[in-house]
């Protein structure tokens, strides 16, 4: 209620209003007493029927006083009701410009913020929307173009470069995840620091959020390691590592590509261990996944840690708090 007060003010609604309100209870003061049989309520309620020209007929003025105060009824109903009806609708229209051009704050909570516009940034939202997990959630996007590039009613576009003043805008105190792409105007040198710039930030604002930053040199890594970024991904190092292994060992991308995607095929995803496995061996572990849910372990995540192991020895023990990393068609628990 405050916050649609605030914005009746805000719209200088509150003088319209004010004025249908006053009309309405002197039209209901003038019919009562120019017509006899027509209480003080009736009036109120045939001064409403009047003023918004829907007319039922039910209550009619019959001296000459009260179709008087019916007729100026009429004809100033029709231009209040007109102002109101425009007033709206413009700022409907005020309110969908403002947040195309990213004007707008963001009130999303548990939300995934996503920094920097670029081709990449659509391959990752054409991902997020395509995963049952994430086709929902709503996205606040930081990026300094000139209007929200995509028509999605659940991405928050905020116009400009990442700062401060932005990332409060994106409301990062209450966000979930934050990607940080680079900026690809830029050079190699001047885009990563402003990448370990941003998570630095960001790590300052709420360390809580998981960041996933991208970096163009492998050199850096370490840089936003010390700015505290849950996972660093280096592009060129990753597109390298897949061309070399697609050259020595044929149709690699292809497998690599279908499990990245959620779209089509098995993909990779994360998951709680299931009831019964725990403190048991890997490959006890490993098995009974294949046989019950058809899927194939990869590794282990250490919650407490988090640290990855990739294909435990067959006698490692998995404990009750570990995250099982999967192949698999279908999401089983997903985390």
């Amino acid at each position: 209620m405050k916050r649609f007060l605030q914005f009746i003010q805000r719209e200088n609604l509150h003088k319209l209003l004010l004025v249908i309100s006053l009309i309405i209870l002197t039209s209901a003061i003038a019919i009562s007493w120019f017509e006899p049989n027509i209480t003080f309520g009736n009036g109120l309620w045939w001064s409403i029927v009047t003023l918004t020209t829907v007319g039922y007929g039910d209550i009619s003025p019959t001296t000459t006083g009260g179709r008087v105060i019916a007729i100026l009824i009429m004809f100033v109903g029709i231009g209040l009701l007109g102002t109101l009806s425009a007033s709206l609708a413009a700022m409907i229209i005020r309110k969908r410009i403002r947040e195309n051009r990213g004007m707008e704050a963001s009130s999303f909570t548990d939300h995934i913020i996503l920094c920097e516009w670029n081709n990449r940034a659509q391959a990752v939202v054409t991902e997020l929307r395509a995963d049952p997990r994430t086709a929902g959630s709503p996205i606040v996007l930081i990026a300094d173009v000139p209007e929200k590039p995509l028509d999605d009613p659940l991405i928050c576009f905020v116009k400009g470069v990442v700062n401060n003043k932005t990332l409060e805008r994106a409301n990062l105190q209450q966000a979930k995840t934050v990607v940080v792409l680079g900026d690809d105007r830029m050079e190699a040198t001047s885009r990563d620091a402003k990448v370990v710039l941003t998570t630095l930030t960001i790590e300052t604002i709420n360390n809580h959020a998981y960041t996933v930053v991208e970096l163009v040199d492998p050199d850096n890594i370490q840089h936003c390691q010390r700015a505290q970024a849950d996972e660093i991904i280096v592009g060129n190092e990753l597109s390298s590592h897949l061309i070399a292994s697609a050259a020595i060992d044929h149709g690699i991308s292809k497998v690599v590509s279908e499990l990245l995607s959620a779209k089509y095929g098995n993909e990779i995803f994360s998951m709680k261990l299931p009831a019964g496995m725990k403190e048991r061996t890997f490959i006890d572990v490993f098995v009974k996944m294949k046989k019950e849910y058809q899927s194939i372990v990869l590794g282990i995540k250490r919650d407490t840690t988090n640290e990855l192991i990739s294909n435990p020895s067959s006698d490692f023990i998995v404990q009750d708090d570990d995250i099982l990393v999967v192949v698999s068609k279908g999401r089983i628990g997903a985390v």
